[in-house]
Protein backbone atom coordinates (compact mmCIF):
# COMPACT_ATOMS: atom_id res chain seq x y z
CA UNK A 1 0.00 0.00 0.00
CA UNK A 2 2.78 2.83 0.91
CA UNK A 3 4.38 2.40 -2.70
CA UNK A 4 0.57 3.42 -3.81
CA UNK A 5 0.49 6.15 -1.69
CA UNK A 6 3.64 6.98 -2.84
CA UNK A 7 3.06 7.41 -6.74
CA UNK A 8 -0.70 9.07 -6.31
CA UNK A 9 1.26 11.89 -3.85
CA UNK A 10 3.71 12.45 -6.61
CA UNK A 11 1.01 12.79 -9.69
CA UNK A 12 -1.43 15.01 -7.22
CA UNK A 13 1.39 17.27 -7.08
CA UNK A 14 2.82 16.97 -10.41
CA UNK A 15 -0.69 17.94 -10.94
CA UNK A 16 -0.65 20.72 -9.09
CA UNK A 17 2.86 22.03 -10.13
CA UNK A 18 1.19 22.24 -13.32
CA UNK A 19 -2.52 23.96 -12.32
CA UNK A 20 0.15 26.67 -11.04
CA UNK A 21 2.86 27.10 -13.70
CA UNK A 22 -0.47 27.85 -16.53
CA UNK A 23 -2.12 29.77 -13.65
CA UNK A 24 0.80 31.95 -13.62
CA UNK A 25 1.79 32.18 -16.77
CA UNK A 26 -2.18 33.14 -17.60
CA UNK A 27 -1.59 36.10 -15.18
CA UNK A 28 1.43 37.33 -16.91
CA UNK A 29 0.14 37.85 -20.02
CA UNK A 30 -2.75 39.61 -18.69
CA UNK A 31 -0.67 41.86 -16.77
CA UNK A 32 1.63 41.73 -20.37
CA UNK A 33 -1.95 42.87 -22.38
CA UNK A 34 -3.17 45.83 -19.61
CA UNK A 35 0.71 47.30 -19.69
CA UNK A 36 0.85 47.60 -23.66
CA UNK A 37 -2.43 49.10 -23.21
CA UNK A 38 -1.62 51.63 -20.92
CA UNK A 39 1.49 51.92 -22.99
CA UNK A 40 -0.78 52.45 -26.10
CA UNK A 41 -3.04 54.41 -24.19
CA UNK A 42 -0.45 56.94 -23.00
CA UNK A 43 1.02 57.35 -26.68
CA UNK A 44 -2.25 58.22 -28.44
CA UNK A 45 -2.76 62.30 -29.06
CA UNK A 46 -5.02 63.33 -26.93
CA UNK A 47 -8.32 64.33 -29.10
CA UNK A 48 -9.22 68.19 -29.28
CA UNK A 49 -12.79 69.32 -28.91
CA UNK A 50 -14.50 70.49 -32.05
CA UNK A 51 -16.60 73.83 -31.51
CA UNK A 52 -18.76 75.09 -34.33
CA UNK A 53 -17.78 78.81 -35.70
CA UNK A 54 -20.84 80.79 -35.36
CA UNK A 55 -20.05 82.60 -38.67
CA UNK A 56 -19.85 79.40 -41.11
CA UNK A 57 -21.67 77.00 -39.42
CA UNK A 58 -18.48 74.88 -39.57
CA UNK A 59 -16.89 72.43 -36.65
CA UNK A 60 -13.32 73.51 -35.96
CA UNK A 61 -10.92 72.43 -33.24
CA UNK A 62 -11.44 74.56 -30.44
Amino acid sequence: MPPLVAIAGALGSAAVVRWAYRTVKRVNQELDAARQARVAETAAPEAKTLRRDPETGAYRPG
